[in-house]
């Protein structure tokens, strides 16, 4: 018999399950009517799924949970309780719902949109069909000797310091991307990029792709409007960087490791 795996999710948090051998999960099963805010969804599962599994995503009403056995909890801190791929799909769910959540009604004639698919909608009316698209974002660490620059950009949630990042435009490239967003955020030219992967973004709904760089030259000018605080850190005096579930903890420890 199947098993179902309900992530489940309430304005931004996700329903876990805490089990009896101390550990935590995502339920199999529904704790009791929770009043659906959409109809819930069949999710492809990418690499959770065993052959024992489907997954469905659903959004609620109520944030209310029958025992002390449940738990909603923010879909960030979701990263230290559960495992790599269960993360990975509650992410997917996360971006699914907001997708569809966000495209009820079609675009060219207004009508209502359905679900063609388990990853597009076609409208009811005109036939438009569309398909999820995450907004690509770049990121990058710059090499000065034995140096890189972090930031603390004005969005951040805390008081640590990340790395320059901003989204891609239409008509350029990847790596024009990364150039352009260093040299309007902090004044500085870059050179000798070299591509370190990419990450879903699930907050909302994007793509990181991460870079190393190296300096060429400029004086640090931070754009304000962006960020508070930049300059220049060594590995023996770094200030409090990204938790760890970030593309920018994993280049910088990246570079920590000797890269």
């Amino acid at each position: 018999m199947k098993t179902t795996l309900h992530f489940i999710f309430h304005q931004g948090q996700i329903l876990l399950e805490h089990l009896a051998d101390g550990t935590t999960a995502i339920p199999t099963s529904l704790p009791h009517p929770l009043g659906w805010e959409s109809e819930p969804m069949t999710v492809s599962a990418g690499p959770t799924a065993t052959e024992g599994e489907s997954v469905v995503a659903g959004e609620t009403l109520t944030d209310a949970i029958p025992s002390d056995a449940y738990e909603w909890i923010g879909l960030r801190q979701s990263y230290y309780h559960l495992s790599a791929p269960l993360y990975q799909t509650a992410g997917k769910c996360s971006e699914l719902l907001f997708w569809s959540r966000n495209n009820r009604f079609c675009g060219r004639c207004g009508h209502p949109m359905v679900f063609a698919s388990p990853i597009s909608k076609r409208c009811s009316h005109c036939g438009r069909e569309i398909w999820p698209s995450p907004a690509p974002a770049v990121i990058v660490l710059i090499h000065r000797g034995d140096e890189v620059l972090l930031v603390h950009a004005r969005n951040f949630r805390g008081k640590f310091f990340g790395l320059v990042a901003g989204f891609v435009e239409t008509g350029e490239s990847l790596e024009e991307a990364v150039v352009r967003e260093v040299r309007e955020e902090t004044g500085l030219r870059i050179h000798h990029l070299r591509y370190f992967g990419s990450q879903p973004w699930p907050y909302p709904f994007g793509i990181m792709m991460g870079y190393h760089a190296d300096y060429l030259d400029g004086q640090v000018k931070l754009q304000e409007e962006e960020l508070e605080a930049g300059r220049w850190f060594s590995r023996d005096h770094l200030p409090t960087i990204p938790e760890k579930l970030s593309i920018a903890r994993r280049l910088i420890d990246d570079w920590l490791a000797g890269s």
